[in-house]
């Protein structure tokens, strides 16, 4: 049985992906500090797998402190680093807080990564990545076009950082996934995303004005050049996400190529417009959202969705739930599981 390092495992996505890591026979143990999440999610992801999961509540930015956790675990086989500031308008307003912390957290992992020479490496990268593009949908060869927040610049940076570690590191294989818009929840309703302070994430959103928790639902811009004026997005579902990162780790363990960094898209390979998203939810709660159309927000970009044929060609992976899928399951934790959100 490898063992995996997830950083970021009580967060929304990390938490879902260390449930299929499970799923699939893989160890688990996390760092993450819970500055942004919470750390009795993974009480939830016993609950699902029957296996209790090791946090370590440490700020990777801290180099000595996450050596310990090397030290301690020297069988590590390989690493999904997750953990970052996530926030496009935070990262607009406060640049330097997140260079600071996902460019220092990388390094510092990376630094472990050379020292104990942990074998596989995956790096939770971002559609954002490609910025702006008129190329759609985008492939791993799309030209990056330049980042419209800082969030989406320290991914581009970070992927520059892997990749000439990556040359420099020929026996450490790194997978870079660029995962569009992840959304939607456990299918069991016992988990889903968790509304830090600050998030931004629409699904939740529209969860929490459809019930009263915030204020009416804005559409940031009915003028982008797409179809109905709303900006598109390609939603995957969180559980195909995590899906994604085993895929990835099975790869990796047994890769015959020499190519020892690639990247991959991880979406649906469809875009879905904001307001086609509002009447799926609509579909899916059997209520009508009320909603106003408000300005662009700082940092976006109009239109992007994926091609995700290398991914599908590679790995063996295929999303297996649409937008549907999305709204439902994320629904449904909405009612039976989100007061957990509240604890």
């Amino acid at each position: 049985m490898s063992k995996i390092l997830v950083t970021g495992g009580c967060g929304y996505i990390g938490s879902h992906t260390i449930i299929d890591l499970v799923e699939n026979g893989f160890e688990v143990i996390s760092i993450d500090n819970n500055v942004r999440s919470n750390p009795d999610i993974l009480n939830i992801v016993t609950k699902i797998t029957g296996k209790k999961i090791e946090n370590y509540a440490l700020d990777l930015c801290d180099l000595d402190a996450i050596q310990t956790v090397f030290e301690a675990h020297r069988d590590i086989a390989g690493i999904i680093h997750f953990a970052a500031y996530k926030s496009v308008p935070e990262s607009v307003q406060e640049p330097l807080k997140y260079y600071q912390n996902n460019l220092n957290s990388l390094l510092n992992i990376l630094t472990c990564v050379e020292q104990f020479q942990v074998p596989n490496f995956i790096f939770s990268s971002s559609c954002s990545i490609y910025g702006n593009t008129s190329v759609l949908p985008v492939t791993e060869d799309t030209p990056m076009c330049r980042a419209e927040s800082p969030y989406a610049s320290t991914k581009q940076m970070a992927e520059r950082i892997i990749e000439d570690f990556s040359v420099a590191n020929p026996s450490i294989n790194s997978i870079l996934l660029r995962y569009f818009n992840p959304a939607g929840a456990h299918q069991s309703g016992f988990m889903g995303e968790i509304p830090q302070a600050g998030a931004y994430n629409v699904v939740p959103i529209l969860m929490e004005a459809l019930t009263g928790a915030r204020g009416q639902f804005t559409v940031t811009g009915d003028d982008h050049d797409t179809r109905d004026g709303s900006c598109i997005r390609d939603y995957i579902h969180v559980m195909d996400v995590g899906n994604a990162h085993t895929k990835s780790l099975q790869y990796l363990l047994n890769k015959k190529n020499s190519t020892n960094c690639e990247a991959f898209n991880v979406g649906i390979g469809a875009g879905i417009s904001v307001l086609e998203l509002i009447a799926a939810f609509d579909k899916a709660t059997g209520q009508q959202l009320d909603y106003s159309i408000g300005p662009r927000r700082a940092g976006d970009v109009s239109s992007i969705y994926s091609d995700y044929s290398k991914a599908k060609r590679l790995l063996g992976w295929t999303p297996q739930y649409n937008v549907d899928d999305i709204l439902a399951t994320a629904w449904q934790w909405f009612q039976t599981g989100y007061v957990f959100a509240e604890d």
